[in-house]
């Protein structure tokens, strides 16, 4: 087995990752939030082409990660765009002054892990940045119910009759390679589970686990940042003995997702829109939704997150002068969800 090795030159740098609607932007705000003493950039992928995540942690206002320390990768999946986005987001990161001392990435929920670990193998980048660690946050409630995401049973239906796919789940081969590339695993809205649901949850992610790793849970993705960062493993010495299911394809793509935002008009009543919201995944088998809308008589913006059926929304921070009060929403489901019909819907 390769030994990792330690340069303390090196920035260090963590690696998020886990499935649509795990709880990886809740993690990681509380997670900068925690390291004041600790100047911080973040690199954040969305699967779909509007940055609502980043639009998320910029909301902070947290001073030692400043806006310009966040880098937004939008429309389409960190492991196929390491070379074209990625590297040269590195490069704008490290020449920020002053230097930063850690890197945390945040990849899309559709992202697989290794192809992004393995682009720290390569010179230039490993003379300057190693991989501290890879984090794998899943979701304890769906994990409890015997799934790894909330309508997961909803989309297996869906999928026995569409001829077009083949036998193979995508969604659990997304969910495998990210936990097989893990060094750490968060289990997330431990809050929601009793000690029987919980143990379930530990045993379900357990299942595929190739190796041993730690499980931790966390509420309301509250955790303290040493359980997290410090870890000093190299992973990108190691990240080769890591098999997943995508091991053998020269060029990994998407295509059994797919993507879109739909833009609706200012609404009056947050609850009615998340109703909608939850009717609009129930039926149409989505796996996510998320974004912000403008109330109507609010100077405040309305953030709103939903996982399969389940919806929550808040307002997040206040609009700022000049800047346009527009309602979108991304929606992340399988490929063959109707567009259209899930449009018509949410802009009822």
């Amino acid at each position: 087995m390769n030994q990792p090795i330690h340069n303390a030159e090196r920035v260090p740098a963590t690696v998020i990752t886990g499935f649509l609607g795990a709880g990886k932007t809740t993690l990681l705000r509380h997670l900068i939030e925690s390291m004041s003493n600790r100047r911080i950039a973040i690199v954040v992928n969305e699967f779909g082409d509007v940055g609502i995540d980043g639009e998320m942690l910029k909301a902070c206002g947290v001073a030692n990660c400043p806006d310009e320390n966040i880098i937004e990768l939008a429309n389409g999946c960190i492991c196929c765009t390491v070379a074209d986005d990625f590297l040269p987001a590195l490069d704008r990161i490290l020449a920020l002054q002053p230097p930063v001392d850690h890197i945390l990435i945040e990849t899309s929920g559709l992202a697989l892990p290794k192809p992004l670990v393995k682009a720290f193998q390569w010179p230039t980048v490993k003379a300057r940045v190693t991989v501290d660690g890879v984090v794998a946050v899943v979701d304890g409630l769906a994990l409890a119910e015997g799934r790894v995401a909330h309508d997961h049973e909803a989309l297996e239906e869906q999928r026995a009759g569409m001829e077009a796919l083949d036998h193979d789940d995508p969604v659990e081969e997304v969910f495998e390679d990210q936990v097989a590339c893990a060094d750490l695993i968060v289990l997330t809205k431990a809050d929601l589970l009793d000690a029987r649901t919980l143990d379930a949850a530990r045993a379900r992610v357990s299942e595929h686990l190739p190796r041993a790793v730690k499980i931790v849970t966390a509420e309301n993705g509250r955790l303290d940042p040493a359980v997290l960062t410090g870890l000093g493993l190299a992973v990108e010495d190691v990240i080769d003995e890591r098999r997943t299911h995508h091991d053998h394809e020269e060029e990994h793509d998407h295509d059994d997702f797919d993507s879109f935002v739909v833009e609706i008009a200012e609404i009056a009543d947050p609850e009615a829109l998340a109703n909608r919201i939850a009717q609009t995944a129930g039926a149409e088998n989505v796996l996510r939704i998320k974004g912000f809308a403008s109330v109507a008589g609010k100077p405040m913006r309305l953030q709103v997150q939903a996982v399969g059926t389940r919806v929550t929304h808040y307002f997040d921070r206040p609009w700022n002068d000049g800047e346009p009060r527009a309602s979108r929403l991304v929606v992340i489901g399988e490929k063959g969800i109707d567009r259209e019909r899930i449009t018509a819907l949410l802009a009822a």
